[in-house]
């Protein structure tokens, strides 16, 4: 690494691993601030269902991008890299380390490697095509996606309908396969980016997210529900924990099967925000304790 640049910290990992905790105790070490890249931690009315760190948590160490935004507000990686950037370039005039923390997989490769320069989707695109999601279900859609795209049908995971909505628009609004237009070409940063995974094995994340929802039910999870009922339909709100309660709250399953259901899904989720992790041979995989050996690699650079 070139040693006159400054060096940007990822703290990857799936939710509940205890990224937050350890992103901490780094920065306290480095003396140095934290870009949070966790996208369902952006919006200030969702602090209990995302898990948000608390003041208390945070311990005195400054974050970016928690609670920054309103579900209301229009936001996208694109927008992120450009502020995130800003703001690294900012902190780097005084500080030599800038940690990022965060389960996002797409905005952490945005960060790093930016993103590929894909059209401004019209928004009545968009809108027919979620209605259509919404109303056919995902089978329609992933028919169509395999006649346009067929190298990206391929590719997609065929469960994840938000990959499957954003190839189709693409398609649909340049007439051009997804594929030829992700040019997965690397943008150079100026500084230099360690990469760390924590991971635990999976049963013990289990346990930790069983406990973190029966935690949140405990901080008035189902009260922040009920308050944001009305704007369900939100893509802000399209999201593990919301949805289950939304369902609650329209009689569709009872209040334990919504629990039950929270748990299934984060653990289904923190097996997909692993494999994302993975597939990045640049990171360093670490159990949450190992923040000694972070430190040792650091200073060994």
């Amino acid at each position: 690494m070139n040693t006159n640049k400054k060096t940007l910290i990822v703290i990857a990992g799936p939710t509940a691993v205890g990224k937050t905790s350890f992103a901490v105790e780094l920065a306290k070490r480095l003396k140095t601030e934290i870009i949070s890249a966790d996208s369902r931690q952006f919006y200030s009315e969702t602090v209990i269902g995302t898990a948000a760190p608390t003041a208390e948590e945070m311990s005195g160490v400054k974050h970016h991008f928690i609670g920054n935004l309103s579900i209301h507000d229009y936001y996208n990686v694109s927008m992120f890299e450009q502020e995130a950037l800003q703001i690294i370039e900012n902190l780097f005039t005084q500080y030599n380390f800038v940690i990022a923390v965060g389960g996002s997989g797409l905005y952490i490769d945005t960060l790093c490697n930016g993103i590929d320069n894909l059209p401004d989707i019209d928004e009545s695109l968009r809108t027919n095509l979620l209605n259509r999601y919404r109303q056919e279900g995902l089978e329609p859609l992933l028919q169509e996606l395999s006649e346009k795209d067929a190298i990206f049908y391929q590719q997609v995971d065929k469960k994840n309908y938000k990959r499957v909505l954003r190839a189709l628009e693409v398609c649909y609004q340049t007439q051009q396969p997804y594929s030829e237009l992700r040019t997965k070409s690397k943008q150079k940063r100026n500084f230099d980016i360690i990469k760390i995974c924590l991971a635990l094995p999976r049963e013990e994340l289990n346990e930790r997210i069983n406990k973190r929802t029966d935690v949140m039910m405990g901080n008035g999870f189902l009260e922040e529900a009920k308050q944001l009922f009305e704007y369900k339909n939100l893509n802000a709100l399209n999201t593990v924990g919301y949805k289950e309660l939304f369902a609650f709250l329209e009689a569709k399953i009872s209040l334990e099967e919504a629990i039950d259901k929270i748990k299934t899904n984060t653990r289904r989720y923190a097996k997909r925000q692993m494999t994302w992790f993975r597939r990045d041979k640049n990171y360093l995989f670490l159990n949450p304790s190992q923040i000694d050996e972070v430190l040792t690699l650091i200073r060994k650079i």
